[in-house]
């Protein structure tokens, strides 16, 4: 209830403090006043200018819809009560299905998305997007399941099994993603609701708390918050083989944390960009991805408090698969943070008239 309280308070006075900037710059227009602009108007010429390393961006933007998808879709089954959740194998069956079959979306976002920053290559982009995500994180699962095969443990996942693990995803997931490349790429690009300039304009000097570590690190708390106390819930099932039964619950701090991601960063977005700093790609990616490391420290507190774990392997288990975890939640938020700043940078220039 306070979430929901305090975003719809931060909704209204966005909606406000916007309203007022483009009925502002759109009266000035009439005045003489036009040519001294200040604010987020001045930087309209930079705003869409591609980032730095945007091919970079672009993936993770692609694994992040494909994670969103898939956690959307689960999370729809649990609540119909498709997916029992005493039988661990059947979500998890679930899971890695679907996340093999949202690979169709993962590369239609990021072909978009490149395509928009006028890249041409994108069967490059799309290889990226299909082996990069699940290439990291086979790479630790690989290295966790070896460690658990040295200690000659019935936990291990059989040899098979990781054959079959390899076939889904070179089988399936990577062809899928090359199809929706392949679509993206034939869309027109999206246009840009402003011109951007040839020469990129100078950013001043920043005030010392629009520092981006600072603005990212703060960015993060919010989300993290939003999820804390569900978090303690899943931890324990997870760790201390209790089941987990509220999916109604969840889906609802789900929808949560995506209004917390989207608000925090338009926020500070906006922000950055009233302080005339036009680099937001992705500080906006970050902003709300940086809730990951909040996830990750926790994991690491709730390691100390709760568990009672003492066999080095075990710990590396622990840690291992919490990072997998983190680093999971990292593309999710990132991606709701990065389309949420998207669809706003869009819609305030496309709302002010600019010679």
């Amino acid at each position: 209830m306070i979430v929901l309280f305090l975003s719809g308070m931060v909704a209204m006075i966005m909606l406000r403090t916007l309203y007022r900037d483009i009925s502002k710059y759109n009266e000035l227009e009439t005045q003489e006043e036009a040519q001294e602009e200040t604010g987020w108007k001045l930087v309209h010429g930079d705003v869409f200018r591609p980032p730095s390393n945007s091919d970079l961006l672009c993936v993770y933007v692609g694994t992040g819809v494909q994670f969103f998808g898939m956690i959307l879709v689960t999370m729809m089954f649990a609540i119909l009560g498709f997916l029992s959740p005493s039988n661990r194998g059947g979500l998890m069956t679930a899971m890695l299905l679907l996340w093999v079959f949202m690979g169709l979306f993962a590369g239609y976002a990021s072909s978009r998305l490149y395509k928009m920053f006028k890249g041409s290559e994108w069967k490059k982009i799309a290889l990226r997007t299909a082996v990069m995500f699940p290439g990291i994180v086979s790479a630790i699962f690989f290295v966790l399941n070896a460690l658990i095969w040295g200690q000659k443990s019935s936990g291990a996942v059989p040899f098979g099994t990781m054959f079959a693990l390899v076939f889904l995803w070179f089988g399936i997931s990577v062809p899928l993603v090359f199809v929706g490349s392949y679509i993206g790429s034939k869309k027109p690009a999206i246009e840009d609701p402003v011109k951007t300039n040839k020469i990129p304009r100078q950013i001043p000097e920043q005030a010392w708390y629009m520092n981006p570590a600072f603005s990212i690190l703060i960015g993060g708390i919010l989300p993290f918050g939003a999820v804390f106390i569900e978090l303690f819930f899943i931890l324990t099932s997870i760790w201390l083989n209790q089941f987990y039964y509220i999916f109604g619950f969840l889906f609802l701090v789900f929808a949560i944390l995506i209004v917390t991601c989207a608000e925090i960063t338009i926020v500070l977005c906006y922000f950055q960009l009233c302080s005339e700093d036009y680099l937001w790609w992705w500080r906006s990616y970050l902003t709300s991805g940086s809730s990951a490391l909040y996830l990750f420290l926790y994991a690491t507190f709730y390691f100390f408090t709760k568990l009672e774990i003492t066999k080095l392997v075990s710990g590396a288990l622990y840690f291992g698969y919490m990072l997998i975890a983190s680093y999971a939640f990292f593309v999710l938020t990132g991606t709701i943070g990065f389309y949420a700043c998207f669809w706003f940078t869009r819609l305030i220039y496309s709302s002010v008239k600019i010679d």
